[in-house]
């Protein structure tokens, strides 16, 4: 049986540039463009911080701690990259600093397969969830699955990457991304039980 991964549609922003005279205001601790440049990308940063966070409260304080780190290094940023990238790395490694934190450390089996879905005929059951609906789903994995499923998934970080960044072993990655994965099944299944039965019919074969 061909397997394949979980895939979400990306989301299509408007092409829009914050003022040159904004950005080098900021680099000036000017607190105006320091305001202008935090509602500017408030929107979606605040959706990365919700993503590796339990609940809105969570989020908005990692996205404070992540807004003071760049207004501090802003002097830093160089136009090689796009203000937004280097806004948004910023903001994910706060993240994970502060699931550092706060996780509670636990001895993981470590396995070297993650848990796929099944073939390409049932994704078109799967394609009835929609990317902030599965998102929905990712938040209520506990703090060390949604942290790897988001890592791997959503940003394209390597199992070796995620490993240092979290500080944990590879096969501890790939383990807790496939149980975020299986637990994404189980749910998804209560939300589409016509895809619990196509899955098992498909075993079946």
């Amino acid at each position: 049986m061909e397997q394949v991964a979980i895939k979400l549609p990306a989301k299509q922003h408007p092409k829009t540039e914050l003022g040159q005279q904004i950005l080098e205001g900021c680099q000036r601790k000017d607190r105006l463009c320091q305001k202008k440049l935090y509602e500017f990308y408030y929107g979606k940063m605040m959706a990365v911080c919700m993503r590796y966070t339990g609940n809105y409260e969570e989020a908005r304080d990692v996205l404070h701690e992540a807004f003071m780190k760049v207004f501090q290094n802003i002097e830093r940023f160089t136009p090689a990259s796009s203000l937004e990238s280097w806004i948004k790395r910023i903001v994910i490694n706060t993240a994970i600093d502060h699931f550092r934190k706060n996780k509670h450390r636990q001895n993981q089996l470590e396995i070297d397969e993650a848990i796929t879905l099944p073939d390409a005929n049932s994704m078109q059951v799967l394609s009835q969830i929609s990317a902030d609906e599965i998102m929905q789903l990712v938040q209520q994995l506990s703090p060390s699955y949604r942290t790897v499923f988001n890592l791997y998934v959503i940003e394209g970080y390597t199992h070796r990457e995620i490993a240092g960044l979290l500080q944990v072993s590879e096969g501890t990655s790939k383990s807790n991304l496939a149980k975020a994965r299986h637990l994404l099944q189980q749910m998804i299944f209560k939300l589409l039980p016509e895809y619990r039965n196509l899955y098992h019919n498909e075993d079946e074969t």
